[in-house]
């Protein structure tokens, strides 16, 4: 494994780079010519480029991409795809480069990535004015009841995630939110959907265990972060992918208005809240038993039900970002 300056200074000298687009997401298929063209003035040159039009072939589509060797692999998308290439490329001798597509770009945010498609093509240019650098942070490993996916050969990468793990209410709002919707209007279709689900949302009792402790609690909404955003939106002004912590917290109580307002706080105060707060729990591993076990929803993606249990792996996966993000 390289160091990350060395890393860098492959990338910087013309390493092998891969490019994936998810031509599916909000801004994939508009912005898809654009971006390559912008990449290669960029100085960005690829030896293979992977148009992804068909999601469900990623998996198999990041195989090709490995065999490549490359020593940076950009992926154009929103969480979803971003979501399954750490799944791939955590703990490798690889950096992750992210242009974020997608609708709410909760990863590029927490990486402190330009949402526009200059700022982050800017900073993907690693060695040039502006370029960013290679960082190191966090990714976590979670394991669910009756999850179909992650056996086999290689099947440990699987139960990698780079965001978030969630159960209740957001479970069924990805679930149920318009396609459509999410096109044209982007992150208020979720609050939208949100909005139309709650009255007939039931609460449930959460069982949270940490270093043998166990806290019970009622909610219609609990999450257990490894990034810095939730639905767009800052979690904690200190929360961070590269902190070494899991923030598990939820969203009101078993009252369906107190779910609303802690979503309003959420949303306008978040940016100032701290991970100290008596709201959030922090932790490197979490155990969660639900009543009624409730399925269990993994970077947008339903992987099995409760119990789960999850687990940070710190530092395990190389990202491109900007020079100003503090690397620890």
């Amino acid at each position: 494994m390289r160091s990350k300056k060395e890393l860098e200074s492959a990338i910087a000298g013309g390493g092998r780079a891969a490019l994936v687009i998810n031509s599916r997401s909000r801004r994939g298929r508009r912005l898809y010519g654009r971006a390559r063209r912008m990449l290669r003035e960029a100085g960005v040159e690829f030896v293979h480029v992977f148009p992804v039009t068909d999601p469900t072939r990623l998996r198999e589509l990041f195989a090709d991409v490995l065999a490549m060797d490359p020593d940076l692999v950009i992926v154009g998308g929103g969480d979803g795809t971003v979501a399954e290439a750490v799944g791939h490329l955590a703990h490798r001798d690889i950096a992750l480069g992210v242009l974020p597509l997608g609708t709410t770009n909760n990863f590029a945010r927490s990486l402190e990535l330009p949402l526009d498609l200059t700022g982050a093509i800017r900073t993907l240019a690693v060695g040039r004015p502006g370029g960013g650098k290679v960082a190191d942070v966090d990714v976590g490993w979670f394991e669910s009841t009756g999850d179909p996916q992650g056996e086999g050969p290689g099947g440990d990468r699987e139960h990698i995630f780079a965001n978030m793990v969630c159960v209740g209410l957001s479970v069924h709002v990805a679930e149920n939110v318009p396609h459509l919707l999410k096109r044209f209007i982007g992150r208020p279709a979720y609050a939208l959907t949100s909005v139309r689900l709650l009255p007939r949302h039931e609460a449930f009792t959460a069982r949270i265990t940490i270093d043998g402790e166990t806290v019970e609690l009622a909610t219609h909404q609990l999450n257990i972060a490894n990034g810095a955003h939730q639905s767009g939106q800052r979690i904690a002004r200190d929360a961070s992918p590269d902190d070494r912590l899991l923030a598990v917290y939820r969203w009101g109580d078993e009252r369906r208005l107190r779910l609303a307002s802690a979503t309003a706080r959420h949303v306008l105060t978040g940016q100032w809240r701290s991970l100290n707060e008596d709201a959030f729990l922090t932790t490197a591993q979490v155990a969660i038993e639900t009543d009624p076990p409730l399925r269990v929803d993994v970077d947008g993606e339903i992987r099995g039900r409760t119990p789960v249990s999850i687990r940070l792996h710190g530092n395990a996966l190389r990202v491109i970002v900007p020079q100003t993000f503090v690397d620890t």
